[in-house]
């Protein structure tokens, strides 16, 4: 049973996204409130295969997943769930206007975010990798990507630390990780790299079935938290029912559930991780 305070937050949500529907940042209405004060408004990825995707009128992911099972725990069921597109720039601004409850978008924690808002979790611990061509003879961080064509985002900084680490590797720009999947796919890069979470969601699609592979483990720790107005009354609760859902196996088998296609395997090392700490 939800708190008291939890349903004037509710209702308070739902009031603002009431009066910002037609500047909502979908762009097609996602952004209103249920209406009723019951439901919760939750930012994911639009965008991302196996964590947050939108396919129709259907949402879809380890995010979105995660997002229910807590929502449930809370006593949200998941029709009274609005899912609100939370693109990386804009996350904390849709917390601090109240545009959304929550966030489930591959949230990273961080000090300076930590000013901002506040976090649940981490529900999981992710990690940069490599994602390469099935055939490809590149083993991980090491000699095998020196002179290979690297597939860096604009405004990523994963394939620059991988340039500090490698000085031959070429970087090559694009605009989103769709299109980087789609060159190495195809042979014309080598790799991309990010988080392996997101990674193994591209090589999980029908599309790159056979196609593409997960290499050299992972270099780097990127703890997801679910994103929170500063101060949310909520945080230590929702902290409590992630290690519940660590402990029962839901959170095995959401990983399971949207990365198995890509052989996906979790660090072991750094999950469960422990939550609590950021709110």
């Amino acid at each position: 049973m939800r708190s008291t305070s939890f349903r004037i937050a509710a209702l308070a949500a739902a009031a603002a996204l009431t009066l910002s529907a037609c500047g909502s940042d979908s762009g097609d209405g996602e952004g209103a409130a249920s209406g009723d004060g019951e439901g919760l408004t939750i930012g994911i990825k639009f965008d991302q295969p196996g964590l947050g995707l939108k396919d129709g009128d259907t949402f879809k992911g380890m995010d979105v997943d995660v997002a229910k099972a807590v929502a449930e725990k809370l006593g949200v069921s998941e029709d009274k769930i609005t899912f609100v597109e939370s693109p990386s720039p804009q996350r904390e601004q849709l917390l601090k206007t109240g545009q959304v409850d929550m966030i489930f978008a591959t949230y990273s924690i961080t000090d300076k975010r930590k000013e901002e808002v506040s976090f649940g979790g981490p529900y999981f611990i992710a990690g940069q990798s490599l994602l390469v061509g099935a055939d490809s003879d590149i083993t991980g961080l090491d000699e095998s990507l020196d002179g290979k064509l690297l597939c860096s985002v604009t405004g990523s900084t994963s394939a620059e630390k991988i340039k500090e680490e490698i000085p031959g590797v070429e970087l090559q720009e694009y605009s989103t990780y769709s299109e980087c999947a789609e060159q190495v796919a195809n042979g014309s890069l080598d790799a991309l790299t990010t988080d392996d979470t997101i990674l193994a969601g591209y090589a999980s699609q029908e599309a790159y079935a056979g196609k593409l592979k997960l290499v050299g483990g992972t270099f780097s720790e990127e703890k997801y938290g679910v994103g929170l107005p500063k101060g949310s009354e909520q945080c230590e609760e929702i902290n409590e029912i992630i290690a519940g859902l660590w402990e029962d196996g839901t959170m095995e088998q959401i990983i399971a559930d949207n990365l198995g296609a890509a052989g996906y395997e979790m660090n072991t090392e750094l999950n469960p991780p422990e939550a609590g700490g950021n709110c």
